[in-house]
């Protein structure tokens, strides 16, 4: 049993412990190209905000990590077979729902640890602070957090070189073996503009990939994996600790 894992503990520990911070891991289930699982960004969140967790609760930070949100917005890939998608007012209905519970018993401070691209908390967040404004709260795209071009030789977009590795490191169990590995070829949008980042419009997934990766995962490995996994662990962490 780990303390700080609300999913792990017990009443017998909790009814005696304060915290100051909870932290929300929010993932997805899609598909990741042909050789990851459908919750690969679930296992990423969920291992993630456990092991920096562990590394604030090390120092005595006052920390729990709750269960981690499996479904994330998957509106352009609706045409994929079962991804699963949650609207952004669904889950503003569940962050309220957490949040009025964590205000009501005193905890404070809330760190959603994002695992997946399609989440945009920010305007919930900025909606919710108006409403519950003794609350800290906070959103991190874990996945942003370093230079990825420091760890990997073909970063990308999904199912990559930089989750391939990773998954290798957490769940190898789960990876297909390496002939199953698409190539993550991206259709890019003919309008400049919209490469360059200053005009949006949702990618429809299927029209943009064949295999649904983005980025070749072809040189990934467990060593990058790990190596990568405990960096982006000491970097959370030190949000969990303050």
């Amino acid at each position: 049993m780990r303390p700080y894992i609300l999913a792990e503990t017990n009443w017998d520990t909790l009814k005696n412990m304060e915290f100051d911070l909870a932290v929300l891991p929010w993932g997805a289930t899609e598909a990741h190209n042909y050789h990851l699982p459908y919750a690969t960004d679930v296992f990423e969140a969920g291992f993630i905000a456990a092991e920096s967790a562990k590394l604030a609760w090390e120092k005595n930070a006052k920390v729990i990590v709750l269960p981690t949100i499996p479904f994330g917005v998957n509106t352009g890939q609706a045409d994929i077979f079962l991804d699963i998608n949650l609207n952004p007012s669904t889950q503003f209905v569940i962050i309220s729902d957490i949040i009025e519970v964590l205000n009501r018993q005193g905890v404070y401070k809330l760190l959603i640890l994002n695992s997946h691209g399609g989440n945009d908390f920010k305007p919930i967040l900025r909606e919710l602070g108006l409403k519950y404004p003794k609350m800290f709260l906070s959103t991190a795209n874990w996945f942003q957090s370093l230079d990825l071009k420091k760890y990997f030789e073909n970063p990308g977009d999904h199912a990559d070189e930089m989750e391939t590795s990773l998954m290798l490191y957490l769940k190898p169990d789960l990876v297909l073996a390496k002939e199953k590995w698409g190539n993550g070829k991206e259709k890019i949008n003919k309008i400049t503009a919209f490469s360059e980042g200053w005009v949006w419009t949702e990618r429809k997934w299927s029209q943009v990939t064949e295999d649904t990766g983005v980025g070749n995962p072809k040189s990934a490995t467990k060593e990058k994996g790990e190596k990568y996994f405990k960096a982006v662990c000491e970097k959370i962490y030190l949000v969990c600790e303050n």
